[in-house]
């Protein structure tokens, strides 16, 4: 995709008054004049391309359009946003309660709430955002305060890196990992977390004996 960009991007805007081109991986956002071409034109252009590409289009509807995880609505006057989730989306995050790493459960809490902090939503959407994070939270035995949640820090107050990290893996026990993840923090040493429970071990022959051959070997 950036070999054809470098090549045919900058003809293909100018040829369809596209006024704004965005890509991230296989999803692109175009914003164009309707009044100069249309999308099924700029669609065919985009498909003639390459004989391998082929492009689908979806326009907007009521004066929205879905990119990713934002709702893009057009008003006469200015553009706004809203977090856009798909039918299939569920309220799914590691529950509170489970056999994890307490920093593993915690990404997803901070993922939501640094998207609600660094997208410009609205006050109302805004507020409703909150509210679907706080109920998502509740469903998985979260027992925090919703509003100041552990580990949630604003991308933009995080201190740059300055140093090299160092870093050791531990086997993950329990909760005494989490134990020994805070001592080795004075020392400025990081803790990776990994399990041997893992489908690889779990049937790789060596880890099985075969039968009427102790100590052996077998292979499949």
């Amino acid at each position: 995709m950036q070999h054809i960009e470098h090549l045919h991007l900058a003809h293909l805007t100018h040829k369809h008054s596209i006024r704004n081109y965005c890509r991230y991986v296989d999803n692109i956002l175009l914003i164009f004049d309707s009044n100069h071409t249309n999308i099924q034109t700029i669609l065919d252009n985009f498909n003639a391309l390459h004989p391998k590409l082929q492009c689908t289009a979806e326009a907007e509807r009521d004066h929205t359009l879905n990119y990713l995880d934002i709702s893009i609505h057009r008003t006469p006057t200015n553009i706004r946003t809203t977090i856009h989730r798909k039918p299939t989306f569920t309220d799914t995050v590691i529950p509170y309660n489970s056999n994890h790493p307490t920093h593993h459960k915690y990404v997803a809490v901070r993922f939501l709430y640094n998207r609600l902090d660094s997208y410009n939503l609205h006050q109302e959407e805004y507020q409703q955002e909150l509210n679907l994070i706080n109920n998502i939270l509740h469903n998985s035995s979260f027992p925090i305060n919703p509003h100041k949640p552990p580990y949630h820090t604003p991308i933009w107050q995080k201190a740059p890196r300055t140093l090299k990290q160092n870093w050791t893996s531990f086997t993950f026990l329990g909760k005494e990992n989490s134990y020994i993840r805070n001592i080795f923090k004075r020392i400025d040493l990081k803790i990776a977390i990994h399990t041997k429970n893992m489908i690889e071990n779990l049937l790789s022959p060596k880890n099985h004996v075969p039968d009427g051959n102790i100590g052996g070997n077998t292979s499949i």
